[in-house]
């Protein structure tokens, strides 16, 4: 196992909110109930959207509102290539087709609103968009794309807690957004994720399905408040437990703080490698937009061999990664594209992400910068 100097990223909890979790279990109730509502009640609050649905994680939190939005077996869904499996597998398991759309271009790597109104079908059912690194990209564009074509817009905001267009939080803006709480996320519950919406029925029938279509939870029959359930649809076991909202209840407080220390090192990064001609931000900042910096891609010049780049890295100990290889060059999602993707594609083979985590030290970031910039400057 590799010993990270700088690992990519590092998770690490106050006493407090490791005694938050210890006395869920010594209450002797660890499925979901009264800490997991409270947990979606602040959550809600804290972006300033009606409904917040608590969920085992951002994947099932996708799954949700594509079932919630009724695709089936032969609609398309538009969304990027440059995304994690997870944003086409929730399209995929309603039985939709995924079909991949292109970014803007390599220096602005979010999906373009231009690419997706090239890729609207007669089955078109709806358009996801990914915050990508924390950047809402186009969304504002893509929402009046979506509304034009009567079409819902799904927000994967799974790197965007904390992002903002404007006054309004990513996530609010389209139909319905998923977040996610894994364990590198900027609010790392190990898994977790939570659907959010201002739509009841989408809430409503998310809340059904997460528990197996039961027209009662068990904490609920608990109380006495209920004695019997029906099930009244074919629903999934997604529900997330009570330690991991205890924590999140107070994770959440310090996204704000989190996120001002990512944006302090996103802002160092870039001043930093603003001199060495071969490689760039991956994402410049935006008027009008804060990032959540999730993340903190590099773009390296296209003659750059990345496999050494990274290797020099690693030997330095730094851990590095990339976001993303490109799902229609994946084999489960190779016959998915129907449209060039060439931005895509440039971008995701100059790509290096490089550690970011609030409590990274200026010293650590001096050694990943010093060993970027000496290994691009030889």
């Amino acid at each position: 196992m590799q010993d990270w100097l700088v690992p990519l990223s590092d998770v690490r909890f106050s006493a407090e909110e490791v005694e938050a979790v210890a006395d869920v279990y010594r209450s002797g109730w660890l499925s979901q109930g009264p800490r997991v509502a409270a947990f979606e009640a602040a959550f809600a609050e804290y972006l300033g959207c009606r409904h917040a649905v608590a969920v085992a994680n951002g994947t099932a939190a996708l799954h949700l509102i594509c079932v919630a939005i009724g695709l089936g077996p032969g609609d398309e869904v538009v969304l990027p290539s440059l995304t994690f499996a997870a944003t086409a597998a929730a399209v995929a398991q309603t039985g939709a087709i995924p079909v991949f759309a292109d970014i803007r271009s390599p220096a602005e790597p979010w999906l373009s609103t231009e690419a997706v109104a090239a890729a609207i079908g007669l089955r078109t059912r709806a358009i996801v968009n990914v915050a990508y690194a924390g950047h809402p990209g186009e969304l504002g564009e893509l929402r009046e794309l979506a509304s034009g074509h009567g079409l819902p817009l799904i927000e994967d905001a799974a790197h965007a807690l904390g992002s903002r267009l404007g006054e309004r939080s990513v996530g609010t803006i389209g139909d319905a957004a998923a977040f996610s709480f894994f364990a590198n996320k900027n609010m790392p519950l190990g898994e977790g994720g939570m659907l959010v919406t201002d739509d009841a029925a989408i809430a409503e029938r998310a809340r059904l399905l997460r528990s197996h279509g039961l027209t009662s939870d068990t904490w609920a029959r608990h109380r006495g408040d209920q004695v019997d359930y029906d099930v009244v649809a074919p629903g999934f076991n997604y529900r997330l437990d009570e330690p991991r909202a205890a924590l999140g209840s107070l994770l959440l407080r310090r996204v704000p703080e989190n996120n001002d220390r990512r944006a302090v090192l996103a802002g160092r990064y870039s001043d930093a490698i603003e001199s060495v001609d071969v490689v760039a931000a991956a994402i410049a900042p935006t008027a009008g937009i804060t990032n959540a910096w999730h993340v903190y891609p590099l773009l390296l010049d296209d003659h750059l061999d990345r496999p050494a780049f990274r290797a020099r890295l690693r030997a330095a100990g730094v851990q590095t990664s990339v976001h993303y290889p490109p799902l229609h060059l994946t084999r489960a999602y190779a016959t998915a594209a129907a449209y060039p993707l060439a931005a895509t594609e440039n971008y995701a083979r100059r790509t290096v992400t490089v550690p970011l985590f609030p409590h990274m030290t200026d010293t650590q970031q001096s050694r990943v910068i010093g060993v970027i910039t000496e290994t691009l400057t030889q």
